[in-house]
């Protein structure tokens, strides 16, 4: 994927159009306004607010007489803006103890520190959630299942995965029962997210870095109960319970890995892998036809045809046999 390293500008408050004219004064030395307005494509902006807002940025400098406004040398205009932002994040960060407190102090959590603590706050256990989406530097593993206390898409994730952290997620075939949750997944799966369905997992969990766990220990909707858990055994005990879960559980297949496929020799089609994952992952008839977009006259047929080229009895039996083979 090709960077957009103009889009960086933004975090010292230049967008699109102030990055535009800004390029452009420094091609062109000395600008005004009207040759601006003729030059550039400005969306409907105002040429001589953006120019100010540039000015007032210290990129560039407005003449005495007449209109014309300079460039500044970028080496160093950029840099003292940057130390400026700099500067700014830096006291956002020192101002992080005093709110935490506020935050605390309003919903009860601990502060942190090693051992369990009880989470019986729904909000509290979703924002606990997100601190360890935000703080993982290597590795975030995950078992996902109803019932859900946030939204449906997470905004942290992509972030989460482009900093280079591998996210591994099991998933419950009951996430299945959502319209559109398998596209999701296989989309997720484009993304970076290394994603399995498995018949059933014991809880909800987070881990980040196999250092922190979130696990619920209550899965009642209205009445949510979960563990923030730092000691380091009882951590490595749910690490390990998360990959023994892995280890039998499905792929699932990224989105374009399935799409224009050619299939090997005797092998699976892109269709019979889609279909083979989800009967391997215990979701219903309905589940499957429903996702896959066929009736379920013809779930029954694709089925039972799979299961005649792997000679298999049943569909658990279909996907031992297929795993066998590296169909699945």
């Amino acid at each position: 994927m090709v960077r957009d390293l103009d889009a960086d500008f933004d975090v010292v408050g230049l967008d699109g159009i102030a990055r535009l004219v800004y390029r452009y004064v420094l091609s062109h030395g000395t600008v005004r306004p009207a040759e601006l307005a003729q030059d550039v494509p400005l969306g409907g902006a105002d040429g001589v607010s953006v120019l100010e807002r540039l000015r007032a940025a210290g990129l560039v400098n407005r003449a005495r007489e007449g209109n014309g406004y300079t460039a500044v040398d970028p080496r160093t205009a950029l840099r003292t803006l940057a130390d400026r932002t700099a500067a700014r994040v830096d006291r956002v960060r020192s101002a992080i103890p005093d709110l935490a407190e506020l935050f605390e102090q309003a919903g009860g959590t601990p502060t942190s520190g090693a051992g369990v603590r009880v989470v019986d706050d729904p909000a509290l256990i979703g924002a606990w959630y997100t601190r360890l989406q935000h703080e993982v530097t290597k590795e975030f593993l995950q078992f996902d299942r109803p019932p859900y206390i946030l939204a449906d898409q997470n905004p942290v994730e992509p972030l989460v995965l482009e900093r280079g952290v591998l996210w591994r997620v099991v998933y419950a075939a009951e996430v299945l029962d959502r319209p559109g949750a398998w596209e999701e997944m296989r989309y997720a799966a484009t993304q970076g997210e290394r994603a399995r369905i498995a018949r059933t997992v014991p809880t909800k969990l987070a881990v980040a870095d196999r250092r922190i766990a979130l696990v619920n220990t209550t899965l009642d909707p209205r009445r949510p109960t979960a563990l923030v858990v730092e000691d380091q055994p009882l951590v490595d005990l749910l690490c390990a319970a998360f990959e023994a879960v892995w280890e039998e559980a499905v792929e699932v297949p990224p989105t374009d890995s399935l799409e224009g496929a050619t299939p090997p020799t005797r092998g699976p089609t892109a269709e019979d892998h889609a279909l083979l994952t989800l009967l391997a992952s215990g979701a219903t008839d309905e589940t499957i036809a429903r996702e896959l977009g066929i009736s379920s006259r013809t779930l029954r047929r694709r089925s039972a045809d799979l299961l005649r080229r792997l000679g298999a009895a049943n569909r658990f039996q279909a996907g031992v046999r297929a795993a066998a083979r590296g169909w699945i």
